[in-house]
């Protein structure tokens, strides 16, 4: 009826495995914890044999005062000192689960930074958010529940059977087994009918959060075709499938606990059954019993506990599962063990007889692909969409690897190489800029941390940016919005521009940013661009053909070969050539029309 539980073993496993790794850096504060806890829950065990003493003595007349004085006053004090420790370890608690859910949040967030762009392009931004976040509170429960729940229900179970073992055999007997049939039960129920239910309904959970970021994250178009209506309908979908999905794991988990206490009840039947039956053989005094159930009734107290603190773990499993996964991912393009800070002097580029195909693509894109690009020298690529343009930028930028052959920048592998040391050698304006929420003065700066207001100034200006930066209300510090959206898109250009100039990168790459405006944006950005590509190596995707005529070169892709190499005049004079076919068919009106053939976009 229900799945195996072989991948909630499995789960189970790797998140405490992941848990008990970010103790081992702090174990002496976990393993402060653990003591003090353990202590606290000790002093619990001994309270009932003192209470039955206490009880006996008040049986035995005045004479036993002193008896029930003593008895009294240790009660007082173990009671005392579990206050004291329990207090000590809570306290505890506290900056561990909080060091660790920040090494977590920062470690899964480094992380996913680091993935390949495939796995970005694959992923729901709001999904891997709700992953990270969902798992990181996941760690407050688990910190709790194994080292302030679970840690003394297992002390108190231990010591109590233990205790009573020595004085009544058969007593310990039952307790041990009543007890050990209880978490039997609590656990098989938790990991054999909950947690798959729980496991399905945190996917759907993850499906919400993915789906209301995507929609949100596209409002604007979903305002342009007034489809309101429509994506409230697919998210009443998800939302419907979703709460079909919580409302049957929330059923399970009552049913489960219904047992749980229905055992619990058969337990407490069988010890004041048998602690009535060792007073009326005369081998228990009326203290005794006192005591017998009073360990009970502490026993009982945390054995109840026990099956919600193995529910609640196994919901913090679920939880965490998802960002424990992402830990466990490798990213898509690393850095070799002993990469080293590439420093660029002149900016030369050569694809050394490479070859590359993407993921599981039986075809190659490029095969043998050699091609020699100067320092300072300005080249254009054109060519249909999926014949390789961005995937040539792409390798360059190292966002994949070659399968073959090798990528050089002034000589040095990209392979062998940091790549962060790598991409801040190589400025990137896209066709579609992304900018952070954030103001225009920090975006300028993203290129070159620190850099100072006049620089800033400096870069804008450059970019033909700063005039329009001065005409809004806050001027520099102006918050763009989500990937700026309070700007037009001339206006994210020359931010995105300014952002390249500030960077002062000796390899440039400008994915054609004026495909889509109006003419005096184009005009602007045209020459903040020319402007930009002075004195550096500059490659420019082109889309439109008449923005590659005063390049120092051109090269023409088609199905991943460069079939033409040279100036726009040259390639121009070929007759029946592809260029000059390309831009025939553009100057004649008809503008090419990109759509990918197999090549990602980015």
């Amino acid at each position: 009826m229900f799945p195996t539980s072989k991948r909630g073993a499995d789960a189970l496993r790797n998140v405490l495995a992941f848990t008990f790794r970010h103790w081992a850096r702090r174990w002496p504060i976990a393993a402060g914890i653990a003591l003090t806890i353990t202590l606290a829950t000790l002093t619990e065990i001994f309270v009932p044999l003192y209470a039955g003493r206490l009880i006996d003595a008040l049986t035995a007349g005045s004479g036993a005062a002193p008896v029930a004085l003593e008895a009294f006053l240790i009660m007082a004090g173990l009671g005392l000192a579990m206050v004291v420790l329990r207090h000590l370890a809570w306290w505890a608690v506290v900056p561990l689960t909080l060091d660790i859910m920040a090494d977590v949040v920062r470690d899964s967030f480094r992380r996913v930074q680091r993935f390949s762009s495939d796995w970005h392009a694959n992923s729901f931004a709001g999904s891997t958010v709700r992953k990270i976040t969902r798992g990181m509170w996941a760690l407050d429960v688990i910190n709790d529940v194994l080292l302030l729940s679970l840690l003394p229900s297992m002390v108190v179970l231990a010591g109590t059977v233990g205790l009573l073992m020595l004085h009544w055999p058969i007593m310990g007997l039952v307790m041990a087994l009543g007890s050990l049939a209880y978490g039997g039960l609590t656990v098989t129920l938790a990991t054999r009918v909950v947690a798959p239910a729980a496991r399905v309904s945190n996917a759907w959970d993850t499906r919400i959060g993915g789906l209301l970021s995507d929609t949100l994250g596209a409002n604007q178009v979903v305002k342009a075709f007034g489809a309101e209506a429509r994506e409230d309908e697919r998210l009443a979908a998800v939302v419907t499938r979703w709460r079909r999905r919580v409302r049957r794991t929330w059923m399970l988990a009552t049913w489960s606990a219904s047992g749980e206490f229905a055992l619990l009840w058969v337990v407490r039947t069988a010890v004041t059954g048998t602690a009535l039956w060792l007073w009326w053989r005369g081998r228990a005094t009326p203290g005794d019993v006192t005591y017998v159930l009073t360990t009970y009734f502490v026993l009982h107290g945390y054995l109840r506990e026990i099956g919600q603190h193995v529910h609640n773990l196994q919901r913090a499993v679920n939880d965490m599962e998802e960002m424990v996964e992402l830990h466990g991912l490798t990213a898509g393009v690393a850095d070799a063990r002993e990469a080293r800070p590439l420093a660029v002097q002149g900016g030369e580029v050569r694809f050394d007889h490479v070859d590359f195909h993407y993921g599981r693509h039986a075809a190659p894109l490029f095969a043998d692909l050699d091609v020699l690009i100067p320092a300072g020298q300005r080249v254009g690529l054109v060519g249909p969409s999926g014949s390789g343009k961005t995937t040539f930028v792409k390798l360059l930028q190292r966002l994949y690897d070659v399968t073959g052959g090798r990528v050089l920048i002034d000589g040095h592998d990209v392979r062998e190489v940091a790549q962060a040391s790598l991409r801040q050698q190589v400025a990137i304006v896209q066709q579609e800029p992304i900018l952070f929420h954030r103001t225009l003065a920090e975006n300028i700066a993203y290129g070159r941390p620190g850099a100072s207001e006049a620089e800033i100034e400096r870069a804008a200006r450059l970019a033909n940016a700063h005039d329009f930066i001065l005409r809004l209300p806050k001027g520099y510090r102006t918050l763009v919005g989500e990937r700026g959206v309070k700007l037009s898109g001339g206006e994210r250009q020359r931010v995105a521009i300014a952002r390249a100039f500030l960077a002062d990168a000796p390899i440039l790459i400008l994915d054609e940013a004026t495909s889509s405006l109006d003419s005096e944006s184009e005009a602007a950005i045209q020459e903040a661009m020319e402007r930009l590509m002075q004195g550096r190596t500059a490659i420019v995707i082109a889309h439109r053909l008449s923005t590659v005529r005063a390049m120092d070169r051109i090269l023409v892709f088609e199905h991943g070969r460069i079939v033409e190499d040279g100036r726009h005049e040259t390639l121009l004079a070929r007759p029946g050539g592809r260029y000059r076919r390309l831009f025939e068919r553009q100057s004649d009106g008809m503008a090419q029309i990109e759509v990918p053939e197999g090549e990602p976009a980015g």
